[in-house]
């Protein structure tokens, strides 16, 4: 009778630790590219980032969006800045797609105005990029360690609370 309090204390503490990881931190395709400010209005100017997550990235990244003419961050540079063209839809969802060699990762830049709701721009498919998972960033060893110092403890106290309970119920 022990074991059951013990097994759904533990799995709650499992369910609420994977529900405290970050989206990022299961797998992305940006690899750290960003665009800030991620809401610009046309004509407005944005500045395309490598972060350090794409650290492998050596060397040159080019920058390409239909809303503004191919920027390339050189290879000493963490950021570039873009123009974002005067007649964008406004309202409309943009994708902005990064190439450093062998790694693309994309980001999303919405024009300003418009619905509150905006709509994306139509997604033309270039083929599958495989093998560009989750497995291309490193270990956390404090995240990690953090982790496993939660998952001990509510282990632990799963166990203490019950071996505590069959202690008040036998008296």
């Amino acid at each position: 009778m022990r074991a059951i309090p013990v097994a759904s204390v533990a799995l709650l503490g499992v369910a609420t630790l994977s529900a405290c990881v970050p989206a990022g931190a299961v797998g992305s395709d940006t690899f750290g590219f960003t665009v800030t400010p991620a809401t610009v209005a046309p004509g407005g100017e944005v500045t395309v980032g490598v972060g350090r997550t794409a650290a492998g990235c050596r060397g040159r990244v080019t920058v390409t969006s239909p809303v503004f003419d191919t920027v390339t961050i050189p290879r000493h540079e963490s950021s570039a800045t873009a123009r974002v063209d005067r007649d964008a839809r406004r309202g409309a969802v943009y994708q902005v797609t990064f190439a450093c060699k062998d790694k693309t990762g994309t980001a999303h830049l919405t024009i300003a105005g418009g619905s509150h709701h905006p709509t994306p721009e139509p997604r033309h498919p270039k083929g599958v990029h495989a093998g560009e998972g989750g497995s291309i960033a490193g270990f956390d060893v404090k995240q990690i360690g953090l982790g496993l110092a939660l998952v001990v403890g509510s282990v632990g106290a799963a166990y203490h609370l019950s071996r505590r309970r069959s202690g008040e119920d036998g008296a």
